[in-house]
């Protein structure tokens, strides 16, 4: 599929041309959604409540694991947390910009939502590719198997990506297959093999992104993450996830169980 790279600005209201790229492509990309200031304090953000978690000794966050890894010193880290927002009044308040509402229309459904306590929350990932880093790069997949694996219909969801570092296209990061969202569900979950498949894709598409720039990818879209061809600060990536879901609203808790496909394969979602 041949694709015109638009970039795009993320006003309280979308565009008609805007709904008309997600909805053909599956994905969309707006340019400088927050300001570099606000980015530094995100992060500063992440790094106080991994170091809280780090020394409580959490290992999970509502029954999801945390994923860790270690720092260019040995250092321990946490390479994945989730439900971030609860955990910092800055970033529970970023997630009522009333711009970020505005990508509920891209869901044909009035009980959309952001989901700040469903599924893993505000997800924060830390990807660098060193010697003690356990997250450099994740495998093709889609968002829609988690359903199955919870016994649930498969409905639509959008994950929504708040990018803290630079990722120009050569430095790696995230690689989608544009229009494979409206495939069929069969294709959508046995296109490619879940997480395992690491193969680069003639048809995939990179984005160059800058700090503060957000993605929007839909959850039926076939994506990955390739590993930065660097090594320790240069392949630095910080990126921040959370969901728009519809149906049922399923908070999440500190009784929460843990998800069967974590345990099963201890697979890295987003």
């Amino acid at each position: 599929m041949e694709i015109d790279l638009k970039t795009f600005t993320l006003t309280e209201k979308l565009t008609q041309e805007q709904k008309d790229f997600f909805n053909k492509y599956g994905f969309i990309h707006f340019k400088n959604f927050i300001s570099k200031e606000v980015v530094e304090n995100f992060k500063k953000e992440a790094q106080r409540v991994e170091k809280e978690w780090l020394a409580s000794g959490i290992d999970k966050m509502n029954g999801i694991p945390l994923k860790f890894g270690k720092d260019e010193k040995g250092n321990p880290m946490i390479q994945r947390l989730c439900f971030l927002s609860q955990h910092s009044g800055i970033l529970h308040e970023y997630l009522q910009d009333p711009r970020l509402k505005a990508l509920l229309e891209l869901i044909p459904d009035n009980e959309n939502r952001i989901g700040e306590d469903e599924k893993d929350g505000l997800v924060f990932n830390h990807y660098v590719n060193a010697d003690n880093s356990k997250f450099s790069q994740m495998g093709w997949h889609t968002d829609s198997p988690r359903d199955l694996f919870l016994g649930q219909k498969i409905l639509k969801m959008l994950n929504v990506g708040t990018h803290l570092d630079d990722c120009p296209m050569e430095n790696g990061g995230l690689r989608v297959l544009p229009g494979t969202h409206n495939l069929s569900k069969m294709k959508v979950l046995f296109l490619k093999k879940q997480f395992i498949d690491h193969k680069p894709d003639e048809k995939e598409v990179g984005l160059n992104i800058e700090a503060g720039d957000l993605t929007v990818h839909d959850g039926d879209l076939w994506h990955r993450v390739e590993v930065c061809p660097f090594t320790g600060e240069k392949s630095r990536r910080r990126v921040m996830y959370f969901p728009i879901v519809q149906g049922k609203y399923q908070p999440k808790n500190q009784q929460s169980k843990t998800p069967f496909y974590h345990k099963l394969g201890k697979l890295v979602v987003k």
